[in-house]
């Protein structure tokens, strides 16, 4: 599989290391100084984002517009992301975008859905905190937005957000639910890159030949 890696920070340098060890080629790796739409991506099979808020909607855009089937995890853009989803249905073309690309994590959404539907008959307050590190550019975080999106689906109310930002945190994040008799919470804590790195991978690979608007569901079922 040929990729083109649109932004090379810290999650596109691990991307690059990871997939050159399971036998992938990095044909193209965009960056402040080559930018995206600089860029011929004709050499790729597939684009993976991991790139800024400001830049993402013009990097996909660039993919879709290629015919190279691009994957995001970068967050803080979805005010435009139904624009991607028309212009990927009118130019025929092939998008995936998760706000959390970790098995784990996604395991933990399901459980936390799970858990949301036990708990909506009941009297229980329920809260989100997440924490990140300093360098994380927007608050709170896609996966926590993710999160409360789907329990306010669940429990038809808004569950509040927190978030810290402290040195080296990859990613936590604590779901709580009280009553004025007990508290049960559960959490998912990041311990390392390469999870995120690996789904995306896996999501890569899967998404090669197909035509459409995808999500990490699609991949986890197949």
């Amino acid at each position: 599989m040929k990729i083109a890696l649109l932004g090379y920070g810290k999650m596109g340098q691990r991307i690059d290391s990871l997939a050159t060890e399971m036998g992938h080629e990095i044909v193209l790796k965009s960056t402040k100084e080559n930018p995206t739409e600089n860029c011929d991506l004709s050499l790729a099979d597939v684009a993976i984002d991991f790139s800024t808020p400001d830049s993402a909607f013009k990097n996909i855009s660039h993919a879709i517009k290629s015919g190279i089937p691009v994957i995001s995890g970068t967050t803080a853009w979805l005010h435009n992301i139904e624009k991607i989803h028309q212009l990927c249905k009118n130019e025929n073309g092939t998008f995936l975008y998760t706000s959390n690309f970790s098995l784990g994590m996604n395991i933990f959404f399901e459980l936390n859905k799970k858990l949301a539907e036990l708990m909506k008959e009941h009297n229980y307050e329920s809260k989100i905190h997440e924490i990140h590190h300093k360098q994380k550019l927007d608050s709170p975080s896609g996966t926590a937005i993710t999160i409360a999106e789907q329990m306010e689906s669940i429990l038809n109310t808004k569950s509040p957000i927190t978030a810290d930002r402290l040195e080296k945190v990859l990613g936590t994040h604590e779901i709580t639910y009280s009553s004025e008799v007990d508290k049960i919470e559960i959490k998912h804590t990041a311990k390392n890159r390469d999870g995120f790195a690996i789904g995306a991978i896996i999501a890569a690979e899967w998404i090669i030949g197909k035509k459409g608007v995808f999500s990490i569901k699609d991949v986890l079922e197949q």
